[in-house]
């Protein structure tokens, strides 16, 4: 009873949440393509896994930092989910294949000579980078007491049935 008063009560939008991150970085179903726009400038969202407005208007309440722009955080974390390059200024409507084979060829990608500009990308990046890092681990902790809170259910289920076996063979015997 005191172990399970001392773990911490997730609601339905802390459970929906995890469950979405979970997809995201198990690689879930992929949702369809949204328009690309060649005049939007920055990294743009992926498409949603779920596609919908209600994916949208919960990513938005997700916290990345006050540096960051409106959505540019969400945009960020996309593609940091899914284990992608996050594309820099010039970069935008190229593959990350192309990019890597011009830039072995020798070609500078726009911005990445530019220390001041790289320094703010680096530190957006990184922000983003430790917001998600601690909702994946925010996501295993809950597994984690999930997981003990059912093994104590599981134990006192066992320990009653025991005692309910017990009074049972007693009350036979007096029988």
């Amino acid at each position: 009873p005191a172990a399970a008063a001392a773990a911490p009560a997730y609601d339905e939008e802390d459970m929906r949440e995890a469950k979405e991150f979970k997809n995201a970085v198990q690689g879930g179903d992929k949702g369809d393509a949204s328009d690309d726009s060649d005049d939007d400038i920055g990294p743009q969202p992926l498409p949603q896994a779920d596609g919908g407005a209600a994916g949208t208007a919960s990513s938005s309440s997700k916290a990345y930092g006050g540096a960051l722009l409106p959505g540019e955080g969400e945009a960020i974390a996309q593609y940091v989910q899914q284990n992608l390059r996050i594309p820099r200024r010039g970069e935008i409507g190229y593959s990350q294949d192309d990019i890597q084979s011009y830039e072995q060829s020798g070609y500078v990608m726009s911005g990445s000579r530019h220390a001041r500009m790289n320094a703010v990308r680096l530190r957006k990046e990184n922000q983003v980078y430790s917001a998600e890092e601690q909702r994946a681990l925010a996501l295993i902790t809950m597994e984690e007491n999930q997981q003990k809170e059912a093994a104590l259910i599981q134990d006192f289920r066992t320990m009653l049935k025991g005692r309910q076996d017990a009074m049972n063979s007693r009350r036979d015997d007096e029988i």
